[in-house]
């Protein structure tokens, strides 16, 4: 039984924080220098959505190295990301504000995230955002990653709200596919992808560049 109107779910890389390109070199350092992958960066860049796990077994095939060897390398691929980007860590400019609106208004919010716990909390810690969401679903909490919807409905059995009534915030074609499969209307970032990316999906309320213009009354209003 859903307690609330709206409830707002967050992606979190490409959607809270621009640090997209931080992961893409981040991984290509490590499947090309250390793994021995021929691949772009180009290439790269296409395969890095779902669990760290996924984008290593999309790359060499499932198989080829032990769960344990997958853990590792996606630890030390997220260390590196998170030495790197360290320094230009912030929120996408407007967010703090909307936070903040929509937390004054009690507007219930999580993440949905692909990330792991390791990544979020280093997010969440630096930015001092832990108290904006009433539930984090990361990629230790789901089966499948997106664009099975699991990330996002489950972040709405968290927070007491029914899956129509949740708006997702989305910057990658898999995750609003993600919302689209799990029955939500969705708010996309164009930090990393051209409106046109998008165009085979019907759930898109807008699209943003940021958060300066975007209303949280607006969302509010909007029809599902």
């Amino acid at each position: 039984m859903a307690t609330h109107n709206k409830a707002f779910i967050f992606d979190m890389n490409g959607t809270m924080i621009d640090d997209m390109a931080y992961h893409a070199k981040g991984w290509y350092n490590i499947l090309t220098d250390d793994l021995g992958s021929t691949l772009t960066f180009e290439e790269v860049s296409k395969e890095m959505y779902g669990k760290n796990s996924e984008v290593m077994e999309r790359v060499f095939g499932k198989g080829k190295f032990t769960q344990e060897e997958m853990d590792f390398w996606s630890i030390e691929k997220e260390k590196r990301y998170q030495k790197a980007y360290l320094p230009q860590l912030k929120l996408i400019e407007g967010l703090q504000a909307f936070f903040d609106v929509a937390y004054t208004a009690e507007i219930p919010m999580s993440i949905g995230s692909a990330a792991i716990p390791f990544n979020i909390n280093f997010v969440l810690d630096n930015l001092h955002l832990h108290k904006y969401f009433k539930a984090i679903v990361s990629a230790d909490d789901v089966a499948i990653s997106k664009p099975h919807p699991e990330t996002f409905t489950k972040a709405a059995e968290l927070m007491g709200v029914a899956p129509e009534n949740c708006i997702v915030f989305e910057d990658a074609p898999k995750g609003v596919e993600a919302a689209q499969n799990a029955g939500m209307q969705c708010v996309v970032l164009t930090t990393m992808h051209e409106a046109e990316e998008f165009s085979q999906y019907t759930n898109i309320i807008c699209f943003v560049k940021d958060y300066t213009r975007l209303s949280v009354e607006t969302l509010l209003k909007t029809n599902n």
